[in-house]
Formats: C-alpha cells, structure tokens, sequence
C-alpha cells in the first residue's frame, strides 16, 4: 500500500516500538538511509535548547556590561569572571571548554538569531524554528525534511537498499523529531539508549484482503519490516563503534557520547538531533549567593562539556572533519531580568556552530543595551533564523541558493558558516553580505526617520523592527538606482526603540533610532 494512504488514516501514527533498550518510534514518522547528494559522508548534528536560552547570560556584550548590569541587578555575573572571545564579546565562566574551541577556531557564534514578528510561546516558536516558516505561517513539514525530500523523493518505498542500507536521520529519545518530518514521511527514527536492538515482532491476524484494514496491516507490516532492518544496521554500528573521549554523567553526555560511537562504527546516517531541556529560566536562573552558578549555568556547563568531549572523541578517532554541529533555541530571554532572579520570554539569541570545519569567530554585532528598555523589550534580531539553517545547507550538503529560497526562505541571505574544511565552498551564485554602517538621522525623531542609502542600489528591502522583534514597517524597492535618502514616516510609531534593518544582494546595515 502507498505510504500516502496510510498517513492519510492517521490511525496508527506516532505508536512507540520497542527495540530493546532503545524504543524506535513509527515508521509513518521514519525513515531512512542515505547518502544525500553531494554530500559524501558530511554528518550534520543538531542539538535543540528547551525553554528559550538567555543569550544574554551566554554570550556577554563586553563593551555593554555597563548598562547589562544595570538592566540584570539581581542576575548579572561579575565582570572579572567572564570569559573574554574577543575584546567586545565574553563567554559564560562556565563554558570553558567552548571557549577553548573558539580560541582554536573551532566554533563559530551567530549573534541574535530569530525571526521577525517573535512568537514568545514555547509550543508555536518552537514548531516555528522546526518548520522553519514565518511567524504567521502554519506549515506541516520541518526545514530539514523537505531538504532530505529533494534527495529521497519516493521514501520509504523500497527503503533500505542496496544503495542506501543506514537510516537517513536519528533522533536520539523517545520521539521523532518534527524537524525531519516531510511532506508525506518522517526521515528519522527515534532511539534512546546504548543497549543491544531487538526485533519487532510482526503482525499478526488473517487475510484481511483489498480493504482499508487489510492495507493498514500490510502496511504496517512492511514498517516493522524497515525498523528491523535499521535496527540490525544501528546495533552493529555501535557493536563496531568505540568512544575515545570521557564524557560526563548528564542526558546531553549520554546523547552525544551515543552519537559519537556510532559515527565511529559507520553508520551513514547523514542527521543526528540530540536535546537538552532546562532553559525556561523565569526564577532562580541563578544561585542567591553565587551568580556564576545556578541552573542556568548548569544547562550551559553541560552544554560545553558534552559538546567538547564529543569534538574531542571524533578529533582522537580521525572522525572530526566529517561532523558538524550546531545549537538552537525556540527564543531568547527579555533584556531586563524579572523580579524572581530569572528572565521572561523573549526574543533573540545566539547560535552556536561548532567542528573542524566551523569557520570559527562571532558573526554579527553586539546588541546595543544603551536607551529606554522596557520591562518587555528582547534582544533585536540580526539575523533571520532561515537564513542560518539555509547557509548549513550551502556549505556542508552542497545546496544550491535556488533550494534554500523554494524550500526555505525566499528573502535567504547566505552566511558564511562551514569554511574551514574546504569540502563544499559556496556556489558562485551565493554571496556574503558586507556589513556597512547605515546613517539614520534625526535621531530621536518625532516624525520622519531618513535613511542615507547612498551606499545601496539593486533591490533592497527594508525592515523597521519594535524591541519585541515586530515588524511595524516593511518595504521592497525592485531595481532601483543608487538613492540618496530614503524617508520613513515614523509619526505613527509608538514611543520607544527601533531598529532598521536594510539590505540588497551584497550589503547590510543595521541602526537603532527613538521615537519621541
């Protein structure tokens, strides 16, 4: 029976199978086995932060600690304790095995990642940064499955093969990730532990014939006869497999020690997705006595511990060329601390892109902390969280800028992310934006905000964002001609802070201005 069909009756979606140890969920959520086009044995690891991480309690803007102390009185860290990345730019104190990466360029920081028009609910942010859709789109497929359909287009039938004998993707847990779901199939299979796979014994019954029940059976047959077969493939990997490094005790530890074992045993599969939860920090981020310490500051230990200790097993196995990671959360926190020792939902946070071939340095600007903040305002974003997940695509899996705009984000704007190893440079086709200081004046304004363009031609888009990541003025000139000023009515603009984002094929700028 079509796969389309089975999906379509809903009836036997999302039941758990057991492999001994390690629970392999439905295959009308799975699954796969691959080697994606062009990708050679390239393996991508992403790790999702639960709960919104506090970006501005991981990454610190150095040359801003002034007013982040007076914004986060009750939170803020000493400053002597901060590990400094760069002049302008430190690190939680204990991060410091990430921070050893960074100063041997193996970690890339993408400053305020998000996406305009912020969601601050956990539930829709996250399903937004799993499908990887605009905030006031509801699509059904995740950012990394369409991509995997390009390449798999008639799985699961006739999967696995001679050709494609591994599963395409692993989610390490008890569910599938959501992030591989594609149109019509999921392209991971969910396993969690280190015990040895069993069968999954088969279904039983009579001959049901040509109807609906018969062909649900049948097709639930051939999915139990995939998942064991994966099942066989992913024991004797990690029977094969061996780990090089000592890990800690935590879940991330054990997911990402998981991970390493079976890349060192050959599995081929191309997506590995590990989480860790913790980040919902509304009280007691930190400890009353000790502001280095407390839970937020054991999520990012653990987070810097398991991630080193695994670029340390792949680096001790010859293995660490062939992986690349990268973190992501549904929301940062809001600038200014709470009443309760923590931080509220809010908008923008860093990314973290690590491995061998990482290109290594802070990508984007320090967030500017100076001005009126508002107990609601979040940190603005610089960069479209589209636009990152599309530039691993370019660099690490060869995609092409037409790809990443159909299946992605048309106004995709490409960041250098993967250039280390020189496995995939870019496509000709796909630029790296220059950074320009864009001049926006009278500022604070009443009423008419100017933009100098002089530095713009081609099409250029413009975007006015609020402090809580809104976009309350939007505007594409197609062909235009080199401009002089460009005029904003601001009159309608509440008072408070914005921020304009403009950009063409080659440059971007970013200002802050006020109303009054």
């Amino acid at each position: 029976m079509k796969r389309r069909h089975f999906i379509k009756a809903g009836t036997l979606l999302g039941v758990p199978f057991l492999l001994k140890g390690i629970p392999v969920t439905s295959m009308v959520q799975p699954q796969f086995s691959l080697l994606t086009k062009n990708s050679g044995d390239k393996i991508l690891v992403l790790i999702q932060l639960n709960g919104g991480n506090d970006g501005l309690n991981t990454i610190f803007p150095k040359d801003q600690y002034g007013y982040l102390a007076n914004l986060r009185s009750n939170i803020i860290i000493p400053e002597n304790t901060i590990i400094s990345l760069t002049d302008t730019v430190g690190i939680h104190p204990v991060m410091s095995e990430l921070a050893e990466k960074f100063k041997e360029g193996q970690l890339a920081i993408v400053q305020d990642v998000a996406y305009p028009n912020q969601n601050r609910s956990h539930f829709r942010s996250t399903d937004i940064w799993n499908t990887g859709s605009a905030a006031n789109e509801f699509v059904q497929s995740g950012w990394m499955g369409r991509y995997l359909e390009t390449q798999h287009p008639d799985y699961p039938e006739g999967y696995p093969n001679s050709d494609h004998t591994d599963p395409i993707a692993l989610t390490i847990g008890s569910q599938i990730s959501e992030t591989c779901q594609g149109t019509h199939v999921n392209y991971s299979i969910a396993i969690n532990g280190e015990d040895s796979l069993s069968y999954v014994g088969g279904v039983g019954g009579g001959d049901y014939g040509d109807t609906w029940y018969g062909r649900e059976v049948d097709f639930l047959a051939s999915v139990i006869h995939q998942l064991n077969t994966y099942s066989t493939v992913v024991k004797d990997a990690f029977d094969k497999g061996k780990n090089s490094a000592d890990y800690g005790s935590d879940s991330l530890s054990d997911q990402m020690k998981l991970i390493a074992r079976l890349i060192s045993g050959g599995l081929q599969t191309k997506v590995y997705i590990a989480n860790i939860g913790g980040f919902d920090t509304h009280a007691n981020q930190v400890s009353i006595n000790n502001p280095t310490e407390g839970n937020h500051a054991n999520s990012l230990r653990q987070i810097s511990e398991a991630i080193s200790s695994f670029m340390d097993d792949l680096d001790k196995q010859g293995l660490e060329s062939n992986v690349a990671g990268m973190t992501y959360s549904e929301f940062g926190r809001r600038i200014r601390s709470n009443g309760s020792r923590g931080t509220d939902h809010g908008t923008s946070a860093p990314m973290f892109i690590f491995g061998n071939c990482a290109r290594g340095g802070v990508i984007g600007d320090n967030t500017d902390l100076s001005g009126d903040i508002s107990e609601s305002d979040g940190v603005s974003m610089q960069y479209d969280f589209r636009s990152v997940y599309g530039s691993l695509l370019v660099d690490w899996f060869g995609a092409s800028e037409e790809e990443v705009r159909s299946l992605l984000y048309e106004d995709f704007s490409y960041v250098p992310l993967l250039n280390g190893c020189n496995h995939n440079k870019p496509n000709d086709d796909v630029f790296t934006p220059t950074t320009i200081s864009l001049h926006v004046f009278p500022n604070p304004t009443t009423d008419v905000v100017n933009i100098d363009f002089k530095d713009f031609n081609g099409n250029i888009r413009i975007e006015v964002m609020d402090r809580r990541g809104n976009v309350v003025y939007q505007y594409n000139m197609l062909n235009s001609d080199a401009l002089g000023i460009f005029k904003i009515n601001a009159s309608r603009f509440k008072m408070g802070m914005y921020y304009i984002h403009v950009s063409n094929a080659s440059m971007k700028g970013t200002a802050m201005f006020i109303k009054t």
